[in-house]
């Protein structure tokens, strides 16, 4: 992995989850959404513990005596944000989700600077900015009525903030590699998401799939699982391993202009605004790759100079 440039993880991850939303909506008539994330995360959890013990054999598995902190933080970042989020549909319209969960780079880099990891720089605030300004373009069209506010706005934004605990926190794990982190964080989290299915099911708010329900979803859910959580999750936190959590963080502003993509692919006509944000959403992501490389080279010279 050494030889692949580092940006190329997370933008595998946000290609995986742009393309993993207009597949899921095929799926959802099939497999309601917390059933759905339970399959997800409970087959892709399975490959992460196999993953693991082939590659890192059966010592990795030694919580080192941090279980309850790798449960909260697998509860967080797989439970917080994937129920949360689809909770905020009952509410709020898909857009209004679509532009909140970008806000996820401003707000990695206050946690960070909360955590006392350091003020961010103008560059990274800059890029942020515009970043979320770019996809407000791309989702709203520029109409900021399609906005409509409300308890679901409010429930995708703690999802947010419980992914960029999860992500942040990898960096108090620097021994660990981003399998062993992933392969235990995961199923922890698995274990809330069940819980939270069979609490769904069992008071029918959510409805427990037949056999022919997942038959008639099964390639859907198959993509679903390796590539919208293997192949995502293990790209993104090895991203952040390489990059850093708010680097990492702002390819999460493509998942949007991925999805709009696929719908041009599929002859959708886009307006000049949507076109106009996107361009925004890239020059942010060049911009802060730019600011980034300048600060490492600052830091090295700095290193040096010592």
């Amino acid at each position: 992995m050494r030889t692949v440039p580092a940006p190329i993880f997370p933008l595998i991850a946000v290609l995986s989850w742009g393309a993993m939303f207009p597949i899921a909506a095929i799926a959802m008539p099939h497999v309601d959404a917390f059933n759905i994330t339970a399959i997800r995360y409970g087959v892709a959890s399975l490959i992460f513990v196999i993953m693991l013990a082939l590659a890192e054999g059966r010592r990795a598995f030694s919580l080192e005596g941090r279980g309850w902190r790798l449960f909260s933080l697998g509860s967080l970042g797989f439970a917080g944000f994937n129920l949360l989020a689809y909770l905020a549909l009952i509410w709020s319209p898909p857009q209004d989700v679509a532009v909140i969960v970008p806000t996820m780079p401003l707000v990695t880099v206050l946690v960070r600077w909360a955590r006392g990891g350091g003020r961010p720089s103008p560059v990274m605030l800059s890029a942020s900015v515009a970043a979320l300004i770019g996809v407000f373009l791309v989702v709203t069209k520029g109409d900021v009525t399609r906005l409509s506010g409300g308890l679901g706005d409010v429930l995708t934004f703690l999802g947010v903030i419980c992914w960029v605990v999860y992500t942040t926190s990898a960096a108090s794990f620097p021994s660990w590699s981003a399998l062993r982190f992933t392969a235990l964080t995961a199923p922890l989290g698995t274990v809330t998401i069940l819980a939270a299915t069979a609490v769904a099911d069992a008071f029918g708010w959510q409805r427990l799939p037949s056999l022919a329900d997942l038959g008639a979803a099964w390639w859907e859910i198959a993509f679903i699982v390796l590539f919208g959580a293997v192949a995502a999750v293990l790209a993104w936190n090895h991203g952040v391993k390489l990059l850093g959590a708010a680097n990492t963080a702002l390819f999460i502003i493509l998942v949007p202009v991925v999805a709009l993509a696929m719908r041009i692919a599929g002859g959708y006509q886009p307006t000049p605004v949507e076109l106009a944000g996107i361009a925004v959403v890239i020059g942010a992501l060049v911009l802060a790759n730019l600011g980034g490389r300048r600060a490492a080279t600052r830091a090295l010279v700095a290193t040096a100079a010592d």
